[in-house]
């Protein structure tokens, strides 16, 4: 099988998008786990697949995979790509994108800068729609790692999130704690963690630690789930700047019952063919 991809990044999180509208694309999780490998294959960490839409109601379906082949719900830089990828390739010149998730529907609108703003939808904060163990819904909640009982914030932005507050991201142990929390048995389906740290009420650092891949330069879901995290803890404002290891992202967040706007930049790196 032979595929035309494009390689891209939103943040330094990297993606090879597949256009399944145009060639026919049908991965295995081997197949995908070789073409995300940094040595034997393209590289990323995710991909990214183009589908028609599945429903009247939307333009695009879009699909995304982890690099350990596994399906994710959600992927908030990799929808920025998506949209980019569409609009550069001319598979749709519509200035809002509705694109079908399995988690829902998105909403995708290019700005006059060049960047890329998406409506992510409401977040899920009851525990057992994220999913995540608790006896009662909490804004912050006690968790055993190891020897450490530890504060964190549980949402989910399509795919679980844990944030937790640190002083320090370079002493946050990202590398112990990430795959202690991502795999902590209160999360069934694993969990990304987020290190957050409040500079004020309208900025916050983090880095992020995503299930299936380790840290990442950016993640669009995990900042989503930061700023809805600091507002519900009084910490933050309803607009946040969120810098992460790979740049800036604009999150903004009126509220319960309201869903969450990322904006963001996207970079085309190069297109290639692929044999599998």
């Amino acid at each position: 099988m032979n595929l035309s991809f494009t390689k891209m990044h939103g943040l330094g999180n990297d993606f090879v998008v597949f256009d399944a509208i145009n060639q026919k694309v049908k991965l295995s999780t081997g197949q995908i786990k070789v073409i995300a490998d940094r040595h034997l294959g393209i590289g990323c960490d995710q991909v990214l697949i183009v589908e028609a839409p599945h429903s009247i109601k939307t333009d695009f379906y879009y699909r995304i995979f982890n690099a350990d082949g596994a399906e994710v719900k959600q992927c908030g830089n990799g929808a920025r790509c998506f949209a980019s990828f569409v609009w550069s390739t001319g598979l749709s010149d519509k200035e809002i994108l509705h694109v079908g998730t399995i988690s829902g529907d998105i909403h995708l609108r290019q700005e006059d800068d060049g960047q890329v703003r998406v409506n992510m939808g409401m977040p899920v904060l009851e525990p057992d729609r994220i999913p995540f163990a608790a006896a009662a819904q909490s804004n912050l909640y006690n968790i055993e790692v190891g020897d450490e009982s530890l504060k964190i914030a549980a949402i989910s932005m399509g795919n679980p999130h844990a944030v937790l507050q640190v002083a320090s991201l370079a002493d946050a142990q990202v590398e112990q704690l990430g795959p202690q929390l991502g795999n902590h048995p209160r999360f069934p389906e694993r969990t990304n963690v987020g290190f957050m740290l409040v500079r004020d009420r309208q900025h916050i650092d983090l880095r992020v630690y995503e299930r299936g891949v380790g840290e990442t330069l950016a993640c669009g879901t995990g900042a989503c789930a930061a700023v809805v995290a600091g507002q519900l803890n009084n910490l933050l404002d309803n607009q946040v700047k969120v810098s992460l290891p790979g740049g800036n992202l604009v999150i903004s967040w009126g509220g319960i019952e309201t869903p969450v706007w990322m904006s963001g930049p996207t970079t085309h790196v190069f297109e290639g063919k692929i044999t599998l």
